[in-house]
């Protein structure tokens, strides 16, 4: 199976999140990425709907539930809201939802800057290898891989999908 292209992706997600907002009476909503790949997807959203809004940052590495277990990325970078998160409505994106845990770790960093009115998930692929009850509300595209193969957003411009295959016979 083919990767999809992430700049054909984007526009049909950020028709979809507009109609999503609408639908929910969500009028200012605040954006935040996760790093790394879901600040370039989030970037690519706010251009498709021509939205010039200050986009928050997130890297969830400390978050994480496998910290213990993989260590400290070596290019971890501070967290940075440049908004209030109590009360407000969020859109957090990420590129590649598979297991739900990243999403996880975002959403407790998230509340320990406050209780947002509500999160709005979107992810430009969502693998579905989940191992917690965490869908995204905007997607770009649904792929199953087979278990071995993972995939990464790369970028930032031109956004490209790169499979790799961790089975032992490649």
């Amino acid at each position: 199976m083919n990767l999809p292209n992430p700049d054909e992706l984007i526009p049909r997600m950020a028709s979809d999140l507009a109609a999503y907002l609408e639908h929910k009476g969500i009028a200012e909503p605040r954006f935040v990425g996760i790093r790394t790949g879901g600040i370039w997807v989030a970037q690519a959203l706010l251009q498709e709907l021509k939205r010039d809004l200050p986009l928050g940052t997130l890297d969830v590495s400390f978050y994480r539930d496998d910290f213990t277990q993989k260590g400290l990325h070596p290019q971890v970078q501070p967290s940075a809201l440049p908004f209030e998160i109590e009360g407000q409505h969020l859109v957090l994106v990420d590129d590649v939802l598979m297991t739900g845990r990243t999403i996880r770790a975002a959403l407790n960093e998230l509340f320990d800057y406050g209780r947002p009115a509500s999160v709005t998930l979107a992810c430009l692929l969502d693998l579905e290898a989940r191992e917690l009850p965490i869908r995204p509300d905007i997607v770009g595209q649904i792929l199953s891989l087979a278990p071995t193969e993972r995939v990464k957003l790369l970028g930032p411009a031109p956004l490209a999908f790169e499979r790799k295959d961790f089975s032992s016979a490649s």
